[in-house]
């Protein structure tokens, strides 16, 4: 039974399950599907269209499949390896879809690794293998990997903070320091909504360490990953837009007389002619910023409207997307659909559970894995929330579920209190 349990909680064993589960589903989706569709429909949205730009000599621009200039609509990471793939496969070729789908499952993959060695961190080798088998599983991260969105690298460069968070509080090392700035910075030009965990993260460290040298270094290094974009944003905006513009058309799409909580898909730019056209004549910028200031007369009209359409999000981003989980769950005709429902919703309060228990045994990294799930989907609520919003912080909503379980089971290992 220990050789048993020992080879179940191996990290190669979780990492052969875990991609054969994504290559799995990868043949699955693609299989019955016209490889000429495949080879075009999944990159136009903004992602894949700023990426043809980018292969096509263009710049990084028009991210809605007709040439509007230049764009700032995302941090320049995921597009810049889409457009890689279509410089070394093709542009809208079936071996260039295969390509990032491949990208996304190995990223999705190799989370687990950095989810396991900080697990072990955190409760010792059975949270990790826990942690680990629960990411390898988990019915969103498979799905994810045949969509060209950035969320499995997202998610990868979450688990890896976390990992290097956790650790670094105990390193005098300034290479490691070092690394943890280059780290952040790589995830805030892969997914800008993460900076808003950079100040509670160091602040954390600087409490934990006792010094502040080598946390305001970390920062300066991660700032400083920044600075080229920025730069480059100013020259073509001639304004300052630090990271990304559509912070202003996200909270419009979550705020105006047509949304009920849920994505108002059919107002976007993308889909909505009228939009883009209004797009294309203002420009990406004076466009945001008259978004921004419809939402926020929207959200200060009604206070109660509001506070309802946030409670509507939450419970859309928590659920996995659906507005209503209970009565779409009993109505249901899909037992997939009432897996994933349920996965997700457990998955949340296990989050939850998990939080009372390392706050309850006073562990010393209750802080810095507790403010994932607590501040990073407070631009979900306030906006649009999605199980995509989601699954960047689902790698450490899973390892809190774990601690909950575990919490039923072995007592986790014992950590100095705060």
């Amino acid at each position: 039974m220990k050789k048993f349990r020992a080879t179940v909680a191996a990290l190669p064993l979780i990492l052969a399950v875990a991609l054969s589960l994504r290559l799995g589903y990868a043949w699955n989706y693609q299989h019955p599907r016209p490889r000429q569709a495949l080879s075009v429909i999944p990159f136009l949205l903004e992602p894949g269209n700023i990426a043809y730009s980018l292969a096509a000599g263009k710049g990084f621009s028009s991210p809605f499949r007709v040439d509007t200039g230049p764009t700032a609509w995302t941090t320049p990471v995921y597009p810049l390896l889409v457009a890689g793939v279509f410089r070394v496969f093709g542009v809208y070729t079936f071996p260039a879809y295969i390509a990032a789908v491949v990208l996304n499952i190995l990223f999705s993959t190799v989370a687990c690794v950095p989810l396991f060695f900080a697990g072990k961190r955190i409760g010792g080798a059975g949270l990790a293998a826990m942690a680990s088998w629960l990411w390898a599983v988990f019915p969103n991260a498979i799905v994810f990997t045949v969509s060209i969105w950035d969320v499995s690298l997202s998610a990868l460069l979450v688990a890896s903070i976390v990992w290097a968070t956790v650790s670094l509080s105990e390193s005098r090392h300034l290479r490691a320091w070092l690394g943890y700035g280059f780290l952040w910075g790589l995830a805030l030009m892969t997914n800008a909504t993460l900076l808003v965990l950079l100040p509670f993260l160091l602040g954390w460290l600087v409490f934990r360490t006792r010094e502040l040298r080598r946390p305001v270094l970390a920062a300066g290094v991660a700032l400083a990953c920044c600075v080229p974009w920025t730069i480059r944003n100013y020259a073509v905006f001639h304004t300052f837009v630090p990271l990304r513009s559509v912070a202003g058309l996200q909270l419009w799409m979550g705020n105006n007389e047509r949304t009920q909580g849920g994505w108002a898909g059919a107002l976007h730019p993308i889909d909505d002619s009228a939009e883009r056209e209004k797009y294309v004549q203002m420009g990406e910028v004076a466009y945001m910023e008259e978004k921004s200031q419809e939402a926020l007369r929207f959200m200060l009209a009604d206070p109660w409207r509001e506070a309802r359409l946030i409670g509507s999000r939450f419970v859309v981003f928590w659920s996995g997307g659906s507005q209503q989980p209970a009565q779409e769950f009993w109505n249901a005709h899909s037992l997939r659909f009432r897996g994933l429902l349920l996965f997700n919703l457990l998955a949340a309060i296990g989050a939850l559970a998990g939080i009372a228990a390392l706050w309850r045994e006073h562990h010393r990294y209750t802080f810095p894995i507790a403010v994932f799930p607590i501040l990073y989907p407070l631009a979900s609520y306030m906006a649009v929330a999605s199980a995509r919003y989601r699954l960047p912080v689902d790698p450490v909503v899973l390892s809190l579920t774990a601690v909950a379980i575990q919490k039923w089971g072995l007592p986790l290992r014992k950590s100095p209190t705060i």
